[in-house]
């Protein structure tokens, strides 16, 4: 695999970290700023709804620029979204600059994916697209628990203080690694949302949104699970999430592998394998060590999906594959915010910290008939499709 995706992984640990870390800040959050912790979740939902306005609007916007050039804006926003989060004041300030910090994620991995792909051969694009989004599973083993280990001893800005320090190297990493790009072709709006004048791409998207909706239900709020479910310390939450990630780094890799040999296959096998998984991982829930396992199994099984539904959506409109890959970081987004608001209000309910984890089994069934109904009945039989996402032809990914 060429050098220079370890600069778009290094981008993406940013990118995961800020992402994810609030989860595991929660309860420290919350009584930092003086608010339930189901009205902290909302945080998630602000970074999330910041995804899905930014990834089409910026992605837009950026069309004539080279690819390069966008990437060094959009981690230069990114970066200056989560300095203001390390000094907001209160909650609704911080809302605001989640949502900013929010805004880049989704056109940075957008044109990412399809910079990622125009360095390796057909044939091997969803391998170089899992190289990047390792970043957002690295991120939860290294990134995360150490902003909750510094959030939870030194102050949750810290963490947010740590995420701009990546961002600044992530920036140097791009303008010094990403081979120089030439200047996209001047295509209209109209040319660009082509795309989505289809019913294949919006199918796909509703089968990330179901799917990773599931996922969301569960990482929201896993530290009030593991401490208030399972009976770990406060502490031990950030040794915990250190499992969770190498669990997504296995499932990123195996995500990516399969992804390659049977596209569509591998998309029922990981919708599958997340319900049977999330299941068991309720029922484990309250006993230590069963938890811990249930917890490391359930990041390999969503984190499969990254690679899988990254090369499945783009594989819909490789011509457009930058804006349909930035698509799928705001159904993705969606799928946060939507997983972050049901499992707050399952616990609001009453029904305990354990009722997310089996909403997010219910989830992964439906995203997995969801997938099968549309696969099975999308023309040309496409469990057949070559999972080859050729780069758009006015971006040129080598000098």
């Amino acid at each position: 695999m060429p050098l220079a995706l370890a600069a778009l992984t290094l981008a993406a640990f940013g990118i995961g970290t800020t992402e994810f870390v609030v989860m595991g800040l929660l309860p420290t959050i919350a009584h930092s700023l003086n608010v339930s912790i189901p009205d902290a979740g909302y945080l998630v939902s602000a970074y999330a709804l910041g995804v899905v306005v930014g990834a089409p609007l910026l992605t837009l916007a950026a069309r004539r620029l080279p690819a390069k050039t966008t990437l060094l804006w959009l981690m230069g926003l990114f970066t200056v979204g989560n300095v203001t989060t390390a000094l907001a004041p209160n909650e609704p300030v911080m809302l605001v600059t989640r949502f900013v910090a929010g805004l880049p994620h989704g056109a940075f991995f957008g044109v990412g994916a399809v910079v990622a792909a125009g360095m390796v051969p057909a044939g091997r694009t969803a391998k170089a697209v899992s190289m990047m989004f390792l970043g957002l599973a690295l991120a939860n083993i290294a990134g995360v628990p150490l902003g909750t280990y510094l959030g939870t001893t030194l102050g949750w800005r810290w963490a947010f203080v740590v995420v701009a320090l990546i961002g600044v190297l992530s920036l140097s990493a791009i303008a010094l690694m990403i081979p120089r790009q030439q200047k996209a072709a001047p295509n209209g709006v109209r040319a660009e949302l082509a795309a989505f004048r289809g019913r294949d791409v919006w199918c796909a998207l509703g089968i990330v949104t179901v799917g990773f909706a599931s996922i969301f239900t569960v990482y929201s709020y896993v530290a009030p699970l593991l401490t208030e479910a399972s009976g770990f310390t406060s502490a031990s939450v950030s040794y915990l999430l250190v499992l969770l990630g190498v669990g997504m780094t296995v499932g990123n890799v195996l995500g990516g592998r399969a992804a390659d040999r049977a596209l569509v296959p591998s998309l029922y096998t990981a919708l599958a394998s997340l319900t049977v998984v999330l299941v068991l991982f309720a029922l484990a829930a309250p006993m230590k060590v069963p938890a811990a396992i249930g917890l490391f199994a359930a990041g390999v099984a969503g984190f499969s999906l990254g690679p899988i539904m990254q090369t499945y959506v783009m594989s819909k409109a490789p011509d457009h594959a930058s804006l349909v890959s930035a698509s799928v970081q705001s159904a993705f987004n969606i799928a946060n915010s939507l997983g972050a608001y049901l499992g707050g209000l399952v616990i609001s309910a009453g029904l305990g910290y354990t009722s997310p984890v089996w909403l997010g089994a219910l989830l992964a069934l439906a995203g997995l008939v969801l997938a099968v109904v549309i696969t099975t009945t999308t023309r040309r039989g496409e469990d057949t499709v070559t999972p080859s996402v050729p780069p758009q032809p006015q971006l040129n990914h080598r000098e």
